[in-house]
């Protein structure tokens, strides 16, 4: 038996069926929940974010049309709800938090240290980009996404998120700078 695919899972959906929708979610939670964690910094609220996110997509199922795959539709309403999420927080709320990629239990206790704060470097560096900067940043470096799927995303164009990614990671680098000139 083959899986139900996306889109009969969206019609079960319309006709009121919550298991097919429960499947959707199932599907597609972790993979969005991913880009709120590393969009926001906080897997607390990345999980808050999560929720919002689907339940905006319940209730816009009927502005679905097909065009793009569900798993799109859904990464785009859940980037842009970690975005409203960003534009709430205080950005002193966001300092020195440590993204997950750089966490590594396995390292030598100096390597442990630099590496600590290094991401706490990159927390504080985050938190100072705008919730547009953090957000293309996070799509283009850390998600691998192009500038196309960016820009649709952010409902923008490419040439705004080159810019906005441009200022972003000039920001990042002045932030960081003395990181390439600490020794080893």
């Amino acid at each position: 038996m083959h899986p139900e695919s996306d889109s009969a899972l969206v019609e079960r959906c319309r006709r009121g069926d919550m298991r097919a929708f429960q499947r959707l979610f199932e599907t597609h939670a972790r993979p969005c929940h991913a880009v709120c964690a590393r969009l926001l910094g906080d897997p607390a609220l990345a999980e808050d974010a999560l929720q919002e996110a689907f339940l905006k997509a319940h209730r816009r199922l009927d502005q679905f049309d097909g065009r793009a795959s569900f798993g799109t539709w859904m990464h785009r309403i859940a980037v842009n709800t970690a975005i409203e999420f960003l534009r709430r927080r205080h950005p002193e709320d966001m300092q020195g938090e440590v993204p997950a990629e750089l966490e590594d239990d396995q390292a030598d206790p100096h390597s442990q240290a630099s590496r600590a704060e290094l991401a706490e470097g990159i927390g504080a560096a985050l938190a100072r980009l705008t919730a547009l900067e953090r957000s293309v940043f996070v799509l283009r470096h850390l998600e691998q996404r192009s500038l196309a799927e960016i820009a649709l995303t952010l409902s923008s164009n490419v040439n705004a998120c080159k810019q906005a990614i441009f200022r972003a990671v000039r920001k990042m680098r002045d932030h960081l700078a003395h990181f390439e000139t600490s020794p080893s």
